[in-house]
């Protein structure tokens, strides 16, 4: 037989079987596993080093890449975080309605969102709901995870497995598919899966709690308003005309040095400019008014920041100093109403949080004051309150001693700053998860979703290369500071990208070395003299038993190509065929392992590899009929 004649082929799939072992026992990371195939390839002399490496400059690589920078943008500003609450608002008490809301609303942001940022974003506002209404998260896990794989077949930004299919038609010399395209198969599949798990999926489901909850936003907030005592401690003030702090900044004002109080946020009276303003001026003025409040709002103000008349301040310090600034200095006060105005909307926005911090035993600021040590001006923050036990201390007299907690306002960044001083502080809680659940939208949120909606005009239309689109709009939403450039960075699932960079080797070596045309002649010569239905399932179980156990998208990176090969050895278009690739690869259902949706929802749902494989196998056979009858009709062989 050719194999047994030709050692580079049998070496090869010798590496390729060594591979799955490892994919299969997860012992490594997958990033690893597919960076030592692709070492083995290379030192094998196999591959050359330019070959083994290309992986690493593909556009589909790069592409997805920017993706997750994108999904970041959204979450960064809020846009996610309100998407995911008003699907929870649609749900109210009602599990079935829930159950509904969370599939559709997981379904359509997957249009926009590759499916594993989708599930990213999603899965706190959903175990949040399931919690509020009594029911158990692993009712609703699985099937947003379900939901996120055939979403994903929505559109060609969708999933990684789409990119990898289309990219390497093109690279056949094809076209590749439309921005649409993967909707003609993708629309029915997702609401197969949706009525799937209505009447029958959510039967299977384990009712299993899990004990490691996901941070509760509202829960935080208001852990720490007892802690620090802050709902009496919280008021607005309206500068009025005569007020001796108009025209003053916050620095010249004191109003911390001369009367304890913080100002936590100042919204200027935008009425004010549009008095002498008329027409179209007028118009104009409000607008830009508007979107400068939406910018303000919940920011944290600098010492520089001038204090105008009708301005509102939103300030904490002592009630009865408060009350007396009302005849001193010519302000009007309103105490806030923690339970009208939730504390997470008066004090944290996109840009700004709020945190505890806990002095260490080997912090140089033990033995200081806060402002001695100047902790404010060296983050970037305001120290609101000091706490030893369970006592308020006073700021500015007392000396910081090992334990003491800090209540700390500033920006998000600065924050996680705080955090890398571990020598000297420990942050309590998750900020960097409650960051992701702010819902309050700003000029940013508007910037991040014209900018989605641009890419998307980019590429629906092929103005540009896919790839251009999606670098594009990431740089846009750095730029706009929707998204930092160390955020940005961070948001890459590194894992991912290194996977299908490390795994598209594997596909050049099988080419190289005749076993791609191996596997495709035998695929011809088993399947080739049935009807196409029947190749066609064969390419959907083929995938769709990789999937399971390898990664969706190696495994479509491995078999793409060669599903290209046997179409060609037939002489048919290889469109249906790839298609069938895909299908088969995002239908990997049975493991946890098989998708990163799979794997996001793992812990949080609280599920065992049993739940995935009795939930996940009829789905999968439904998925294989309706793919059968749509994908000849669709594309044709």
């Amino acid at each position: 037989m050719p194999m047994f004649d030709n050692p580079a082929m049998l070496l090869t799939f010798a590496i390729l079987a060594v591979t799955i072992l490892l994919f299969i026992f997860s012992k490594l990371r997958a990033d690893v596993v597919a960076l030592l195939s692709l070492l083995a390839l290379f030192l094998s002399g196999i591959l050359s080093s330019e070959q083994a490496l290309a992986g690493f400059a593909n556009s589909t690589v790069i592409m997805v890449a920017a993706l997750f920078v994108v999904g970041e943008g959204l979450s960064r500003t809020g846009i996610t975080a309100w998407l995911g609450q008003f699907f929870m608002q649609q749900a109210g008490d009602s599990e079935t309605r829930l159950l509904l809301v969370v599939m559709v609303g997981t379904a359509l942001l997957s249009i926009f969102v590759s499916n594993t940022g989708t599930v990213a974003m999603l899965m706190p506002a959903v175990v949040a709901a399931a919690w509020r209404i009594g029911g158990l998260p692993s009712k609703y896990l699985i099937p947003m995870a379900f939901t996120a794989s055939m979403g994903g077949l929505l559109t060609l930004i969708s999933s990684p497995p789409n990119m990898v299919a289309s990219s390497a038609l093109v690279n056949a010399g094809l076209g590749g598919f439309g921005f649409f395209e993967f909707s003609i198969i993708g629309l029915p599949l997702t609401v197969l899966a949706i009525a799937y798990m209505l009447l029958l999926g959510r039967r299977l489901l384990p009712a299993r709690e899990n004990t490691k909850r996901l941070v509760d936003l509202e829960q935080s907030m208001s852990q720490l308003a007892q802690s620090y005592q802050l709902a009496d401690r919280l008021f607005r003030l309206r500068v009025r005309n005569g007020s001796p702090l108009v025209g003053k900044t916050l620095a010249e004002a004191a109003l911390g040095q001369a009367y304890g109080i913080s100002v936590l946020a100042i919204q200027h009276d935008i009425n004010r400019e549009l008095a002498a303003a008329s027409g179209r001026q007028r118009r104009q003025q409000a607008l830009r008014g508007q979107l400068e409040r939406l910018q303000e709002e919940g920011a944290q103000p600098g010492a520089d920041t001038v204090i105008e008349a009708q301005d509102l301040l939103l300030v904490k310090g002592n009630p009865e100093i408060v009350a007396g600034l009302t005849y001193e200095l010519g302000v009007g006060v309103q105490a806030i109403d923690s339970e009208q105005e939730p504390l997470s909307d008066l004090l944290l926005s996109q840009e700004t949080g709020v945190a505890e911090v806990i002095v260490t035993p080997r912090s140089e600021y033990v033995g200081h004051t806060v402002s001695d040590a100047r902790i404010a001006d060296a983050f970037g923050i305001q120290v609101l309150s000091l706490r030893r036990g369970d006592k308020l201390m006073a700021r500015r007299e007392t000396r910081l001693a090992v334990g003491d907690s800090l209540l700390v306002r500033g920006k998000w960044e600065s924050i996680a700053r705080i955090g890398e001083e571990s020598d000297n502080f420990v942050v309590v809680g998750e900020p960097e998860a409650m960051a992701r659940q702010v819902v309050k939208l700003n000029v940013r949120s508007l910037v991040a979703v014209l900018t989605l909606l641009g890419m998307v005009v980019l590429m629906a239309f092929s103005i540009t290369p896919a790839v251009v689109a999606t670098l594009l709009a990431a740089l846009v939403l750095v730029l706009t500071k929707c998204v930092s450039p160390e955020e940005a960075y961070r948001s890459i699932s590194w894992q991912t990208v290194v996977l299908i960079a490390a795994m598209l080797p594997m596909g050049a070596a099988l080419e190289v070395t005749g076993g791609a045309a191996l596997i495709a002649n035998g695929l011809v010569s088993t399947l080739g003299a049935f009807p196409p239905i029947v190749l066609l399932a064969g390419v959907f179980l083929l995938s769709t038993t990789l999937g399971q156990v390898m990664s969706n998208t190696a495994t479509t990176v491995l078999l793409a190509p060669i599903a290209i090969q046997a179409a060609s050895s037939l002489g048919v278009a290889p469109q249906s065929l790839v298609m069938m690739v895909v299908l088969g690869a995002t239908a990997a259902f049975m493991t946890p392992i098989a998708t990163p949706v799979n794997t996001l929802v793992f812990v949080a749902g609280g599920y065992t590899w049993g739940d995935y494989a009795k939930v996940g196998l009829p789905l999968l056979l439904l998925v294989m009929a309706v793919s059968l009858l749509i994908v000849p009709l669709a594309w044709p062989l």
